[in-house]
């Protein structure tokens, strides 16, 4: 049996591309890909959103690594691949991307929300959104 591949983790500046994170889990074993895209949207709690920045401490790759690391030691995943962007985004923008493949689909989609979930939780990333109405906030920030 392979062991898991942690085929992509990266933090960047750089639009993300769900495509190439699909193909970085192909695997011949694999009979389900489940992938995720993370949009920025226009409102936030009955709030119009125009913009949003993101920013990302230092450690966000590694702690990146260790999320999908962990993902990837189910014996069930046979790939992992999870990028998230930093810096401005538009409304449509990608700021997450997230990909599994399994030998069946329930695992594939379990995998890829605990990917999504823990990277949420826990990567040292912060967001700033800026309203319709000229104000602002930070989330996910101590």
């Amino acid at each position: 049996m392979t062991a898991p591949a942690i085929t992509v983790v990266e933090v960047t500046d750089r639009p993300l591309d769900l495509a190439a994170h699909e193909a970085a889990v192909s695997d011949r074993r694999a009979g389900a890909v489940v992938s995720f895209q993370g949009v920025v949207r226009d409102h936030d709690h009955g709030r119009a959103v125009v913009s949003l920045d993101y920013e990302g401490h230092p450690s966000a790759v590694q702690v990146l690594r260790e999320v999908a690391a962990e993902i990837a030691a189910d014996p069930d995943v046979y790939a992992v691949a999870v990028s998230h962007r930093v810096g401005p985004l538009a409304i449509g923008d990608v700021a997450l991307v997230a990909a599994v493949s399994t030998a069946h689909r329930a695992a594939a989609f379990a995998a890829c929300a605990r990917l999504v979930d823990e990277a949420k939780a826990r990567l040292p990333i912060w967001k700033r959104q800026v309203f319709a109405d000229g104000t602002e906030e930070w989330v996910n920030c101590p």
